[in-house]
């Protein structure tokens, strides 16, 4: 049995919109089974939010001061959900 679907009305620039369109189209998909997938693809990860007390690896940090990587801040890792999702799962690996 399918789930019941809510209607919404969206406002789109026009370019947006003929994009979207023509994406659906080489996708072979409806427009509105596009923008759905695309909803739910964005909405459907659990970002992971790092604790307060999070500390980067000692070994990174040195990297981070021989120039070889640039390490973002706290303030940039906590405004970017997908870094921040990204470097826990990288710490989960060890």
């Amino acid at each position: 049995m399918e789930t019941a679907r809510v209607s919404i009305l969206i406002r789109l620039h026009p370019e947006v919109m003929q994009r979207a369109r023509k994406q659906a189209k080489k996708e072979k998909k409806s427009f509105n089974a596009y923008v759905e997938n695309l909803l739910d693809r964005e909405t459907r990860l659990d970002w992971a939010i790092l604790p307060e007390d999070y500390q980067i690896d000692e070994e990174i940090l040195r990297l981070s001061k021989s120039g070889i990587v640039h390490l973002p801040s706290h303030e940039e890792i906590d405004a970017d959900p997908k870094l921040s999702h990204l470097l826990a799962y990288l710490n989960d690996e060890d």
